[in-house]
């Protein structure tokens, strides 16, 4: 597993309940899921250009995306039900901490002109949600093969723990938050 996930086992889970003063395991916050969404711009919509989306998923993820399609029709956007508007990825248990892992020590350090994520991209119920502007911060992406740059979220879901919890957590995990 990663270095990530054997800090968590053997230090992170204690300090959170010497800290909180749980009587169980259980009460400690896990990550349960990271989710990539990818969004579809349609004024460059084109069947080549999604192959090239979903072929830079996974190579991101290591793991085979899925395609999103709009349940409805809204004139206003030019969709039609059943229409692709975009891909996602949910790694989970090995994927996931190994993705952490790189999320944390290889890709945000390489965001341009970064200071820190905000304290309120942390949601009411403990999950992290972070939007990056350029696919090309990833090390799997070739330079040489870019037709264009396009951005992706990325939510990192923990067990129903609370905001506190869940920012002590993120802390834990260095995760680099301005004050």
């Amino acid at each position: 597993m990663s270095k990530l996930y054997n800090l968590y086992k053997k230090v992170f889970i204690n300090k959170f309940m010497n800290k909180f003063n749980c009587k169980s395991i259980m009460q400690v916050p896990k990550l349960i899921k990271i989710v990539i969404n990818i969004g579809l711009n349609f004024k460059n919509f084109d069947k080549k250009n999604f192959s090239i989306i979903i072929k830079n998923l996974t190579l991101i993820s290591c793991q085979k995306p899925i395609i999103t399609k709009s349940k409805k029709s809204i004139s206003n956007f030019k969709i039609r039900s059943n229409m692709p508007i975009g891909c996602k990825v949910t790694l989970r248990k090995k994927n996931m901490w190994n993705f952490l892992d790189k999320l944390i020590f290889i890709i945000i350090p390489r965001i341009r002109d970064f200071r820190g994520f905000s304290k309120k991209s942390v949601d009411i119920n403990g999950n992290l949600n972070i939007g990056i502007k350029e696919h090309t911060i990833f090390p799997e992406i070739n330079y040489e093969e870019i037709k264009f740059i396009h951005g992706m979220n990325i939510s990192v879901v923990l067990n129903n723990c609370g905001f506190d919890k869940s920012f002590y957590l993120f802390n834990k995990f260095l995760f680099p938050f301005y004050k």
